[in-house]
């Protein structure tokens, strides 16, 4: 009998929560709402070292506090939610550590397809963004089954960034656009390097972008108090607010989401002004 009143008395509790939480929702949404969110997941390792839990257990935690965030993020209209997962200088570390990491990462990314996940729940199309040559091979097959699986869906996006450094996205970036125009002076058996066809422009670059398709973050997160971007989409947070709680990633809650809102929703009239300006004098410099 007590375990019976516990229980309900725990899904009573939940039922409050999720009433309580879309009605703040629904006044949040009276104000802009960021379209795309960024989060830098940093504290994983710390997490379990403080708390002396065992190798793993930080990045497993972790990964809770992710679905939570996502789950509040698109029921909050979110469509476009970006991840810093894995960088290609983590690499160095441990062997150990990084065959943990790696062995966690597949498991999780082979959930994704599951019935009840948060793929299937709110339709979301997964995007690997990296140098994913560099995973081993059945994590690489199974981000290419993942992305092939969710190409159809529209209703949100999720970009996990996996062996991935800006550096790095920035130069395939231009080795691309550099393949493209030799392509076409090829095709065209044109030798003038110095006409304005064969140069290489700003367009040409964010078109071999991991992230072409989606718009640049609104928002960028990074737990754990540190103010750095770390190699993580620097092309693209030009006109981005930086947000460093001092928490750690699997500390992460709806009130910290709540409060990057506000912070947008604050400062995102002085972020137009200042892009509109942009604009304009990008505009003047092509006439």
């Amino acid at each position: 009998m007590e375990a019976s009143f516990r229980g309900s008395l725990s899904k009573f509790c939940g039922n409050i929560y999720d009433i309580c939480r879309r009605c703040l929702f629904n006044v949040l949404s009276f104000g802009p709402i960021p379209q795309h969110i960024a989060f830098i997941m940093d504290g994983n390792r710390r997490f379990a070292r403080y708390r002396n839990l065992k190798p793993g257990s930080g990045h497993q935690v972790g990964f809770l506090a992710l679905m939570s965030i996502l789950q509040y993020c698109y029921e909050l209209g979110v469509k476009y939610v970006t991840i810093y997962a894995f960088s290609i200088d983590n690499f160095k570390r441990q062997p150990e550590e990084v065959q943990l990491v790696m062995d966690l990462m597949l498991e999780k990314i082979e959930g994704l397809l599951k019935e009840g996940s948060i793929v299937k729940e709110f339709g979301i199309k997964v995007n690997f963004f990296g140098n994913l040559g560099l995973l081993p091979s059945p994590v690489k097959i199974a981000t290419e089954k993942v992305m092939a699986a969710t190409a159809g869906n529209s209703k949100a996006v999720l970009s996990i960034c996996v062996a991935y450094t800006s550096r790095d996205e920035i130069v395939q970036a231009v080795q691309e656009s550099c393949k493209d125009q030799l392509s076409k002076i090829w095709e065209t058996r044109s030798v003038e390097c110095d006409s304005e066809e064969n140069i290489i422009t700003l367009p040409d670059l964010e078109r071999h972008m991991y992230t072409s398709g989606c718009p640049d973050p609104d928002i960028l997160l990074r737990t754990s108090g540190e103010a750095r971007l770390s190699n993580f989409l620097l092309w693209q947070t030009t006109f981005c607010i930086l947000l460093a709680p001092n928490v750690l990633w699997p500390e992460i809650s709806f009130r910290h989401l709540v409060w990057a809102i506000l912070e947008y929703q604050q400062l995102q009239p002085y972020l137009n002004q200042k892009k509109k300006a942009l604009l304009g004098n990008t505009l003047k410099l092509e006439d």
